[in-house]
């Protein structure tokens, strides 16, 4: 599909107690692992503080406009894609392309339809499953489910720079042994750059996807990076640009029907 590969870089948002001292005795000490996770939780609220708090976990849906680029082995090979994105957590997504909004993908749960003036058909298991996979990953959904499971373990694993800025580093790894690794600006406390790998079930290779956040506005009381850059397997893959960002707008279920388009709105 012509827009396909700009379509999947749009795919693509309270610590244990410890117990008491004696009372006239020093504090028991605590063991090493458990510390490193204290630490590593406490960098990941912090994190989500400096995203906006309640106000960032409350997010139901996002409206997006933009222009994305896709790349080929780091370099590009589009001239850029007008795009409208409509996301309703955890898994509604409805993405529109060109300045006609003649071209939409939908996606809900593990389903993906293209919406063209030919009409409306089901997306291929692979690239659906690219999008599904993108998703499972997302950042909102790592920093508002991932790290609320008692299952999943958080790792610190120290200082370093990313983005050429001096960042923390933290791993998440979930009750199903997959991982994800952020880097926090040591300075602003917001997510500069995702990474996480996964095995192609095709081919059994190893494959490592990665984001980087830059450009950060408030909107609504949210931290919102306006620039995004994807990798894939060390090459630049797209990058998106945001001109407009707004917030809880109710976005209705009917949105992400896979009916036809019926012209720009």
């Amino acid at each position: 599909m012509r827009y396909l590969a700009l379509i999947l870089l749009l795919a693509s948002c309270g610590l244990a107690q410890t117990a008491s001292p004696p009372a006239n005795g020093p504090s028991p000490a605590i063991p090493p692992d458990q510390a490193n996770a204290h630490k590593a939780r406490a960098i990941l609220d912090q994190a989500i503080q400096a995203l906006g708090g309640p106000a960032y976990l409350n997010i139901q849906d996002i409206s997006q406009e933009g222009r994305t680029y896709s790349f080929y082995h780091g370099k590009p090979n589009s001239l850029g894609v007008l795009f409208w994105r409509f996301y309703k957590y955890p898994d509604h997504d409805r993405i529109e392309l060109t300045k006609d909004r003649d071209v939409a993908y939908v996606y809900v749960g593990d389903k993906g339809y293209e919406i063209t003036y030919k009409g409306t058909h089901p997306q291929e298991p692979k690239d659906v499953a690219t999008h599904v996979r993108r998703q499972h990953y997302a950042l909102d959904v790592v920093l508002r489910t991932w790290i609320n499971d008692p299952k999943t373990a958080l790792f610190y694993e120290g200082e370093t720079v990313s983005d050429e800025k001096p960042a923390e580093k933290v791993t998440i790894l979930n009750a199903k042994n997959e991982g994800l690794t952020l880097f926090i600006d040591k300075d602003t406390h917001l997510p500069l750059h995702k990474e996480y790998s996964w095995r192609d079930p095709t081919d059994k290779e190893r494959n490592v996807e990665e984001e980087g956040y830059d450009g950060y506005r408030e909107v609504q009381g949210i931290m919102t990076p306006f620039r995004t850059t994807v990798y894939y397997n060390g090459d630049m893959a797209g990058q998106r640009f945001l001109t407009s960002v707004k917030y809880n707008q109710g976005l209705a279920d009917s949105m992400f029907e896979a009916l036809p388009v019926k012209g720009k709105k």
